[in-house]
């Protein structure tokens, strides 16, 4: 293919790098608005443009299928959608979701969220959330669902996600400990869900995590409002943008923030 010279007008038939040796020579310069893949030139970008769009030109090519793409975004956002490919670890999915969760997960993201008071990271909101409501923070033990429902609902005038709950006195603080008596011949049986579990430790935990409590928590999202019993339900629910209320990188900085206090949740 003939490549011109941008400079001089000189054409070389042997290819880009005769072209290439000439520009370095004479300090030349190729045509400004030149296609990426082809000799082809345009007086003006957004005809290169087109061009290069028509005839599928552009520099960058996707790692499954013979696609272009203008920018290392739209290919990466062409691999994610199409392809379910994740280019930096060579990795494809089932579907979306798979490849979704898997960006998002701890190999992309590390451990970006810290919590207030003993400055553990989590990979998401979700983390803090969840690492708060069940006690588990060391150098803020007294600290539970109810105090973090309380919290947030200071922060949430509006009640975005905290629902008024006039008559709300706390949780049931009852600590509960499942006995051989639960053994139905097949498993433990919850006596309120009838769930059954392999383990009666299990039970145990299922008998004193939030399940068989009040829900706090509304999805901010009106068209559908589903009620959750932790916090830590809500922003999963908001990072899985299953509802298609907002994104999961939003949902990180504006949860991040109200976890640490620093301002009013609004959406």
């Amino acid at each position: 293919m003939d490549y011109e010279c941008g400079t001089c007008g000189k054409v070389f038939p042997a290819g880009w790098r005769a072209r290439e040796n000439h520009c370095r020579a004479t300090g030349h310069e190729p045509p400004d608005f030149e296609c990426e893949r082809c000799p082809r030139w345009f007086r003006s970008w957004q005809a290169c443009f087109q061009h290069m769009s028509a005839k599928n030109h552009f520099a960058l090519e996707c790692h499954i299928c013979d696609e272009t793409w203008p920018t290392e975004e739209d290919r990466t956002t062409h691999e994610n959608e199409d392809h379910y490919y994740c280019a930096d670890c060579d990795r494809n999915f089932r579907n979306y979701n798979n490849l979704k969760m898997h960006l998002q997960s701890r190999i992309h993201r590390g451990e970006q969220m810290a919590c207030p008071f003993c400055k553990r990271c989590f990979t998401t909101s979700t983390g803090v959330a969840h690492h708060l409501e069940s006690s588990a923070c060391p150098n803020a033990p007294h600290i539970n669902r109810d105090t973090v429902y309380q919290v947030i609902r200071s922060r949430d005038p509006h009640g975005a996600i905290s629902k008024k709950l006039l008559t709300w006195q706390g949780s049931d603080q009852t600590r509960y400990e499942a006995t051989g008596r639960s053994w139905n011949g097949c498993a433990y049986e919850c006596y309120f869900c009838h769930r059954e579990f392999g383990k009666l430790q299990s039970l145990t935990q299922h008998l004193n995590s939030p399940a068989h409590q009040q829900e706090l928590d509304h999805c901010p999202n009106r068209a559908c409002r589903m009620d959750f019993k932790t916090l830590a339900s809500v922003i999963n629910r908001l990072e899985s943008e299953s509802c298609g209320f907002m994104r999961f990188e939003a949902v990180q900085g504006k949860m991040g923030n109200v976890l640490r206090g620093d301002r009013l949740l609004t959406f």
